[in-house]
């Protein structure tokens, strides 16, 4: 075959009426007396190849017996608009070249259980389903980047490997480092990013992250992507005037551009559409107060668990902010609140419909002995963090960030019961393949 005009199925409507080259794999295939119907799929679509029997060489259409579901092959025809096929247009097959032969395909077209399927995640990836989920995640990962990157924040990368926690020690993934004791894989790029911030202004890391937290809820990865950014000279309201504004971008930059993939995934869009600014905005005190409305035993001063953040999030029809909470079930480097020292600086975004947290940001903590005090409250090693109370010794400012999960956002925006769909090979506490 030649390559002249070699294109991909996402942009075959641009051709209509020219003789181009298709190259992927077989999604399924069927016939009707002397016509033959291939489904080609090829990562930017799917497309439809007809072939009739005397307007191809014997040979070639001989090949249709061959293909079986996933070999690889390639089609060369005529582009032709057609309302009932898939994307709305279908090729006029005039050759068909066979690149592989697959096996016995082991992901049928039935229902099969959920193990089954992550045992073969390598080939489930493959399916309608999960290339829709995987197209809406990247689509949120370039709104992410292209979000920070226009407002002149700078990309700092921060370490996998840390010396220390950055929210304690308990959920910690640790390995032996060289001759220099343990090192960790990290909770969080976030301490990283404030040095960034002192350097730079503002600046946001993007990348994965690790909790050794042994739980198997539906919102819980051992492994995970996080997008966090941090600003110099900003507070609380700063942070949640950003987060608000961020959210707003991903969720109508992927409303607009993946509408055929949250078809597939028959995603409703209405929550989706209200993500707008401004979003409503509680204090913890006034959460509490919702729970104990709707006939939750709440003890004030408890963090709040899923079904408390769901009973929240219901009360309202696009995200909340839920601020100031209190200290004691913060981190050791968020800044109290002035008017109330019991209370940590703070703020949680609830997304509706049950998908709970997807947002955690804080202004910090910029006094330097305070910050030494929290360190020593919360009985971490004042040795590891020395060169963090440096940005305190060193020009401290105000300063505030927050951190979005990749996962629990397309999880939301996919409408998807579980977050192990939501990245390509999931780590879970019971999952370490393929």
């Amino acid at each position: 075959m030649s390559l002249i005009n070699r294109v991909y199925v996402e942009n075959v409507g641009a051709h209509v009426g020219e003789e181009v080259e298709l190259r992927g794999w077989l999604y399924n295939k069927r016939s009707s007396g002397k016509i033959r119907f291939l489904l080609m799929r090829d990562g930017t679509g799917i497309v439809q190849g007809v072939m009739v029997k005397g307007s191809v060489p014997d040979e070639v259409f001989e090949r249709f017996d061959a293909l079986t579901q996933e070999s690889a092959f390639g089609l060369k025809g005529k582009v032709r608009k057609e309302d009932r096929a898939p994307g709305g247009y279908e090729l006029e097959v005039s050759d068909v070249v066979i690149y592989s032969i697959a096996h016995e395909y082991p992901i049928a077209p039935k229902e099969h259980g959920v193990e089954f399927l992550a045992d073969r995640r390598h080939l489930w990836l493959r399916s309608s389903r999960q290339h829709a989920i995987m197209r809406v995640r990247h689509r949120i990962i370039k709104a992410i980047r292209d979000f920070f990157d226009e407002r002149g924040f700078t990309l700092l990368d921060s370490p996998i490997l840390t010396p220390a926690a950055c929210e304690g020690t308990t959920t910690l993934f640790e390995t032996e480092y060289f001759d220099l004791g343990k090192a960790y894989l990290t909770q969080s790029g976030q301490l990283y990013a404030e040095a960034g911030a002192m350097a730079f202004g503002k600046v946001y890391c993007f990348g994965p992250t690790f909790r050794a937290e042994k739980s198997k809820t539906r919102r819980h990865l051992s492994e995970f992507w996080m997008v966090e950014p941090e600003v110099a000279f900003a507070d609380l309201n700063d942070d949640m005037d950003l987060a608000e504004e961020f959210l707003e971008y991903i969720v109508q930059s992927v409303l607009r551009d993946r509408e055929r993939e949250l078809k597939v995934l028959e995603r409703n869009t209405t929550f989706l559409q209200n993500v707008k600014c401004p979003l409503p905005r509680i204090t913890y005190d006034e959460a509490v107060e919702i729970l104990k409305r709707k006939g939750v035993a709440f003890e004030w001063g408890n963090d709040f668990g899923g079904t408390d953040e769901t009973i929240i999030s219901e009360q309202f029809d696009r995200p909340v902010m839920v601020h100031r909470y209190p200290a004691q079930v913060k981190a050791f480097y968020m800044k109290r609140d002035p008017e109330n020292p019991n209370l940590a600086l703070a703020v949680d975004v609830l997304a509706p419909e049950g998908y709970g947290e997807i947002i955690g940001g804080s202004q910090r903590e910029d006094d330097l002995d305070t910050l030494i005090r929290r360190i020593q409250e919360h009985q971490l090693p004042q040795e590891a963090f020395e060169w963090y109370l440096d940005l305190r010794r060193y020009g401290t400012v105000p300063h505030a960030g927050f951190g979005l999960g990749i996962e629990r956002t397309v999880a939301w925006i996919c409408g998807l019961d579980h977050v192990r769909e939501t990245i390509p090979f999931p780590r879970m506490i019971y999952r370490l393949t393929p």
